[in-house]
């Protein structure tokens, strides 16, 4: 087993943070290609049986552009943040219908110090939070045992953001009425920096992705797709 990332990897992003412009990111360009996107890449190509093992609807697509990598420049239109850049490197591991009607996804996430894996759907529109809070009410053991069962609960965290109060013609006595609030579908958890660095990335992965399986199928069920 060999690793993707390295100290390089790590150095990459860290000096990428330190100097955000594009005149330093043309001057090191290499350093992206060779350290963070090639391996990611590689990394990417490589966890494709992997999740089709998972399921078969969802791709890894390790192409450069338009594939499951990020890509390293930032959307600045809307930002008060006008770097250039994305000091982190992240890859999104998407349904086959994505690109059509919203679905959920995993997702891996390579930064120093904050490395993380988790899957979900984030920020949905609200047509979508309404069906998967609909499918939560007349659903509502499928829910429970998919995401309070200890064994999700102990390496899992649920992430995202929430309504203060309950959303409009929903019962606020619900027992389930802290996940009706969310506005944010996902779970993951953190990875260790020497996971990422080391030679069981991949295996860590698929195992952290193999855990999230009944969030990500109970939100297939609950906007209609396959999983």
């Amino acid at each position: 087993m060999s690793s993707y990332f390295s100290d390089k990897s790590f150095k990459f992003l860290r000096a990428l943070a330190r100097n955000n412009s594009r005149e330093w990111f043309s001057a090191h360009r290499a350093d992206y290609e060779t350290h963070l996107k090639e391996p990611f890449q590689r990394l990417i190509a490589d966890l494709q049986p992997d999740l089709l093992a998972i399921s078969p609807h969802y791709r890894a697509d390790p192409r450069g552009t338009g594939g499951s990598l990020f890509r390293i420049h930032r959307d600045t239109r809307f930002s008060n943040d006008k770097t250039p850049y994305k000091t982190w490197s992240g890859a999104r591991f998407f349904h086959e219908r994505s690109k059509t009607v919203p679905a959920p996804s995993f997702y891996l996430h390579v930064q120093p110090g904050n490395c993380f894996l988790g899957a979900g759907i984030w920020h949905p529109e609200p047509e979508t939070q309404r069906r998967i809070r609909n499918f939560m009410l007349d659903n509502p053991a499928g829910w429970t045992a998919a995401v309070r069962a200890p064994a999700f609960r102990r390496k899992y965290e649920m992430w995202g953001e929430t309504l203060v109060r309950p959303p409009r013609g929903y019962p606020a006595d619900h027992p389930l009425i802290d996940d009706l609030k969310r506005k944010d579908f996902t779970a993951g958890m953190a990875l260790e920096d020497s996971i990422v660095l080391g030679p069981r990335l991949r295996q860590s992965v698929v195992a952290g992705f193999r855990g999230l399986v009944p969030l990500v199928d109970y939100l297939c069920a609950a906007l209609d797709l396959e999983f």
